[in-house]
This record gives structure tokens, C-alpha cells and sequence, in this order.
């Protein structure tokens, strides 16, 4: 006798002339199939969609010891000529005077300046700050209100909503007293972006704290400027992009369809066994 594998056949079908069709089954049927598909594309979307996870850890990322910074202020009362950058630092750097990859561009005929420059700095505390100390001639009034276009760190990510990257962007102490000095102290927490083909990408958000005061020099003179202060933190963020594997998202397909058919087979069920027990009922057939 020849082996028949079709003996292996778990799925046995019912010839069509012994089954019935109901208008109950019809609209279950068509429930069940627009559940399913509303299912199957929600899942689907999820599937195709990135999730970026965020975690925690001491640790000081990347091997290079400095940081690049990005300056770009705009003070509508001092003129260019007198403006200059000053860079300090523990590790006993005193830079007056910072010119390299610096721009300055006039404003309102030249009574204003546009301060953009990208520098790097060590990974201890220190600050940079905008003044006029090394103007050979210090003029008569300085005023120090400005307008912050961007003060960031590190390289920049390409979805920086998540963070504070930038947070001074577009603080606005035009209208400041104009003899005050202003005071930024920021907290700078490393950051690490990784997207889903593993690339890395360093950057580092901050907090900052605001103050303004009169500051005096040795001889006596007010001599008020723009203070960034920094120090960085120990903790590294790292955002990591994740996707939901295949197999997972294959998995939760046929527990959709499965599920569904299930349920909608045992819904159709109770519907047409009740219905059979009425209509007996109504022709007095029910024992």
C-alpha cells in the first residue's frame, strides 16, 4: 500500500455543499477582516517606526580631550572693533584676544556687532567670555546687552528636540543695564547618539544658571562683559535607536489573525447556537 502523504494534513477541508452560510457569519466575517487589517497596519507602523532609548552611566566618551564650542551673539550697542573673545580655563590656559575661526560683522552702521566664532576647549572648568579686554583703547561706554543666536557643544545630531543642546538660544538682554556684566553658568552633560546602523555621535547638552551684576577692575573701572562658565558632568546620556525585530513583529501578525479568528469564530458560534435555540423555542421544538 503506497504511503499517502497527505495523511499529515491537519488543515482537513469541508466539501462547501456541507457547510452553511448566515448573514450573521457574513458580518462577522467582514468585522473580523477590517479588525484585522486596522490591527495589522497599526502593528505594521509600529514595526517601520524608530524608537530612541535613553540610558544613563559614568564615563567621559570619546578620546579626544577638547570640546568644540559654537558662539554666535549679537550686541546692537558695541561696535566690532573693540569686541573680542577671552578663553580660560584649570588647566592654566589664558587666551585674550581669541581670533582664530572668529567673525565679527557690523550691525546698525557699525554701532553693533555680530560675534560668530567655533573654538575648542579643555574638558575641565573654565569659561569664555565676550568683552573688551583686549581692545588697545577702551572706549568711553560699554554696553554689554546682547541677543544669544547659539551657544552648543560638540558635534551636532540630527534630532537635537530631545535635549537641551542649545537652551540659550534666543535669550534676549538687549534692554539690560547697559553698565552690568551678565553671568552664564552652565552644567554640561556628555551625550552619545547612536542611530540604528551603530554610528556614534558626540555631543553634550547643558543647563545654565543666569545672573547680572557691576563689575569693577583693578583700577576701579567698570568694565562689564559676557560670561560663559562651565563645568562638566561625570554622567553621560546615550540615546540609542532601536526597531522592533522581524521576528517579533511577524509573531504579533499571527496573533492578530489567529486571535481574531478565533474569536470571531466563537462570537459566530454563539450567535447561530442561540439563534437555532430561539427558532426551536418559537416552534414549541425546545425539550
Amino acid at each position: 500500500m503506497a504511503f499517502d502523504v497527505r495523511r499529515f494534513d491537519i488543515y482537513r477541508k469541508i466539501p462547501k455543499d456541507l457547510t452553511q452560510p448566515t448573514l450573521t457569519g457574513a458580518v462577522v466575517s467582514v468585522c473580523c477582516c477590517f479588525f484585522i487589517l486596522v490591527l495589522f497596519l497599526s502593528e505594521f507602523l509600529s514595526f517601520i517606526s524608530t524608537e530612541v532609548v535613553s540610558e544613563l552611566y559614568v564615563d567621559n566618551p570619546g578620546t579626544n580631550d577638547k570640546i568644540l564650542v559654537r558662539l554666535n551673539v549679537s550686541l546692537p550697542r558695541l561696535p566690532c572693533d573693540v569686541l573680542g573673545l577671552d578663553i580660560q580655563d584649570e588647566m592654566g590656559r589664558h587666551e585674550v584676544g581669541f581670533v582664530e575661526n572668529t567673525e565679527k560683522v557690523s550691525l546698525s552702521d557699525g554701532k553693533g556687532c555680530r560675534f560668530e566664532g567655533s573654538f575648542y576647549i579643555n574638558k575641565v572648568p573654565g569659561n569664555f567670555h565676550v568683552s573688551t579686554h583686549a581692545a588697545s583703547k577702551q572706549p568711553d561706554s560699554i554696553d554689554m546687552g546682547h541677543f544669544i543666536h547659539e551657544v552648543s557643544f560638540g558635534q551636532k545630531l540630527k534630532d537635537q528636540s530631545r535635549g537641551s543642546f542649545n537652551p540659550l538660544k534666543d535669550v534676549n538682554k538687549e534692554n539690560s543695564q547697559d553698565i552690568g556684566s551678565h553671568d552664564y553658568v552652565m552644567k554640561i552633560v556628555p551625550t552619545i547618539y547612536e542611530d540604528l546602523s551603530g554610528r556614534k555621535t558626540e555631543s553634550y547638552q547643558y543647563t545654565y544658571a543666569y545672573k547680572t551684576y557691576v563689575a569693577f577692575s583693578h583700577s576701579g573701572r567698570i568694565i562689564p562683559a559676557i560670561w560663559f562658565r562651565y563645568d562638566l558632568n561625570p554622567i553621560t546620556v546615550k540615546y540609542t535607536e532601536k526597531r522592533q525585530p522581524l521576528y517579533s513583529f511577524i509573531t504579533t501578525v499571527c496573533a492578530i489573525v489567529g486571535g481574531t479568528f478565533t474569536v470571531a469564530g466563537i462570537i459566530d458560534s454563539v450567535i447561530f447556537t442561540a439563534s437555532e435555540i430561539f427558532k426551536k423555542a418559537e416552534l414549541g421544538k425546545l425539550s
